[in-house]
């Protein structure tokens, strides 16, 4: 088996990850060339990714393309955000895939698309240069407008709000034409899975929230969805940065099955709650991530053959932003006994830390170390948003059972992405990025001087290191081979992890 993956951006966390879970199952995943695909604010390079898509997908032993539509049509997720390409263009480029599937019938085509994100904050690192001075205005005036869908649909015509009043019209233009941009092309990916084009798609919310305008486009998108005849199979959830690997292991599925899966949480009300950066209970991403992934929740009386341990979301007390939150002792200890208990079932057991944002909370894995737990485990995830951690752990897991039942487990990549996940979720994000956080970098995510660089993942590397040589045994030793901070940034690393 053979999958083609156009991945959200360059990142590890966009390109390892999916790499891994495709390795684990023993299966072949093909990337784009390097010169092609995006560098940060660089869009990727269209024509040589398109060229690139022909030639891959003309070989027969080709018989999967997992394609992240926002590099396929603007670059890259964050060329999605501040590129000025027209609609016409975008669309233009969206319609290879129709291509792609008259000169390949027999190719299984799975798309995401994402719902473009209005950040909460007056950073423009990833956004639009305005994104400084009316971030925080352009957010609000989002969950303003998306209230206002649900109370005024028939009230016609209103005063402008203090809100958007703040904003400078020229700034409020450029920025809701590019949501329309965007906002049309999920439109037309719903019209391209209706035709067949796309065997599965998902249409993932990008840091949004309960109220906000991305999810006032889910309003409309899933208007469509109820609508078209296809549209109650398309998926709309959180997510974007893992929705790669969850793609890639839904390609796997198609081949291994579909595994059976358990949702567990040690605290009673846990599933109820909405994570930071997000705008559904835990429950519901959970179950959505699972079945993206080609699983389905294990009915009443079966055996399940996965089991998802949640560590619920405490939004109140903060994010592995830039100071280290409490943790809660109890809450900590009732998820390592339910980790306890899932693993003693004899289950696969995937554990999303979902606690805080931007890192994994460092009491339970300390603890689950303690109890010799948690190299047992076989995924875990803690990273930014709860979509990318339960994303991540979850695709690993299911490759696990895929590579099981298909006898082409790889045991060392399933040992090796657990590791780094630890290493990276708990040990640097919530450990070693926070103790640099003020003197070498500066109070801030980024951008890191070169000079800086150097000296920051020279201690990085020692430092995660020391960490992995207390979690793993002196009988199966793993070096850190290569540290690399891939946006010039603290906030996300890139590693290379071999056996010693």
């Amino acid at each position: 088996m053979r999958i083609a993956l156009v991945p959200l951006d360059e990142r590890p966390v966009n390109v390892d990850i999916p790499r891994q879970v495709a390795a684990i199952a023993g299966v072949e995943l093909v990337l784009p060339p390097a010169e092609a695909m995006p560098a940060f604010r660089r869009p990727a390079d269209i024509g040589a990714l398109h060229a690139w898509l022909r030639d891959v997908v003309d070989d027969p032993a080709t018989s999967h393309l997992v394609v992240c539509v926002d590099t396929l049509v603007h670059g890259g997720i964050i060329p999605a955000r501040i590129t000025d390409d027209s609609v016409v263009t975008a669309l233009r480029r969206l319609d290879l895939l129709r291509e792609l599937t008259a000169a390949s019938p027999a190719l299984v085509v799975t798309a995401a698309s994402l719902i473009m994100r209005a950040s909460n904050s007056y950073s423009n690192v990833e956004e639009p240069p305005y994104w400084k001075d009316y971030g925080r205005e352009l957010h609000a005036l989002g969950g303003e407008l998306h209230r206002m869908l649900e109370t005024e649909v028939t009230a016609g015509e209103r005063a402008a709000s203090a809100v958007e009043s703040s904003i400078p019209s020229e700034v409020r233009s450029d920025f809701e034409r590019r949501r329309l941009r965007n906002h049309m092309i999920n439109l037309a990916s719903l019209g391209l899975h209706e035709e067949g084009v796309i065997e599965t798609l998902a249409l993932t919310a990008d840091d949004t929230a309960p109220y906000s305008a991305g999810s006032a486009e889910q309003v409309w998108l899933r208007h469509w969805t109820r609508a078209l005849p296809s549209g109650r199979s398309v998926l709309m959830y959180p997510g974007a940065d893992e929705v790669g690997a969850v793609l890639v292991a839904r390609a796997i599925a198609a081949v291994a099955g579909s595994p059976r899966w358990a949702i567990v949480c040690g605290e009673p009300d846990g599933l109820d709650r909405v994570p930071n950066f997000e705008n559904a209970p835990l429950l519901d991403s959970l179950t959505r991530q699972i079945v993206a992934s080609g699983g389905r929740v294990a009915e009443a009386g079966e055996t399940p053959d996965l089991v998802v341990v949640a560590h619920a979301p405490d939004p109140a007390r903060g994010d592995f932003f830039g100071s280290r939150p409490d943790s809660d002792p109890a809450a900590t200890e009732r998820t390592v006994a339910a980790v306890r208990a899932a693993l003693d079932s004899g289950a696969g057991v995937a554990l999303a830390d979902v606690r805080f944002s931007n890192g994994g909370d460092p009491d339970l894995v300390d603890r689950l170390a303690e109890e010799g737990l948690l190299l047992r485990l076989w995924s875990y995830g803690g990273w930014n948003t709860a979509g990318n951690t339960i994303g991540a752990a979850v695709a690993h897991a299911a490759a696990g059972w895929a590579g099981r039942r298909l006898g082409t487990l790889d045991e060392t990549e399933a040992r090796r992405a657990l590791l780094m996940r630890i290493l990276d979720d708990r040990a640097y994000q919530s450990g070693t990025r926070l103790a640099m956080h003020t003197d070498e970098f500066g109070g801030s995510i980024g951008p890191v001087a070169p000079d800086a660089q150097r000296s920051a993942v020279a201690r990085i590397r020692r430092e995660l290191q020391s960490y992995l040589d207390g979690v793993t045994a002196p009988s199966a030793p793993w070096s850190v081979v290569d540290v690399e901070l891939p946006w010039a940034r603290s906030f996300e690393i890139g590693l290379v992890l071999e056996p010693a």
